[in-house]
């Protein structure tokens, strides 16, 4: 994984609290084929070949959204099935949530394994055949 835009690969506004969300997510990225970190939007993102985002980490909070979460790029229908499920845990994020983004709460109870495969899925939403064939192979 690149790491572009000149800010610096270390940037974690999350040090010092547990657990270490940011590391996850990067570490849960850095296995997909073609994947960019950069600053968006004031937030670490993570982008398929520089291109389409799919993920994005708001560690401060984002807007009117107060806790740390993820904006994580979502399959059709996902959103409203998770959201129905987990209401405490999943959200309809603001901007991307039209387009069917699922937001996902980080103060709440979430392992390493689960934010890697919401970061898969993500990707697996915008990525193209030839990079989903190389990820399965």
């Amino acid at each position: 994984m690149e790491h572009i835009s000149g800010w610096r690969a270390d940037y974690n506004p999350g040090v010092g609290t547990e657990p270490d969300h940011l590391a996850a997510v990067r570490a849960a990225c850095q296995r997909l084929p073609e994947v960019e970190e950069r600053l968006s939007h004031g937030a670490p993102a993570f982008f398929v070949r520089g291109q389409k985002a799919f993920t994005y980490a708001w560690l401060d909070g984002h807007h009117d959204v107060e806790f740390p979460h993820l904006w994580c790029a979502a399959p059709d229908g996902a959103q409203e099935a998770m959201v129905a499920g987990e209401p405490n845990r999943y959200f309809k994020p603001p901007y991307v949530g039209r387009r069917g983004w699922i937001g996902v709460r980080l103060d709440r109870d979430i392992s390493a394994e689960e934010l890697a495969d919401l970061c898969e899925d993500a990707y697996r939403t915008v990525a193209p055949a030839r990079l989903l064939r190389q990820l399965d192979n």
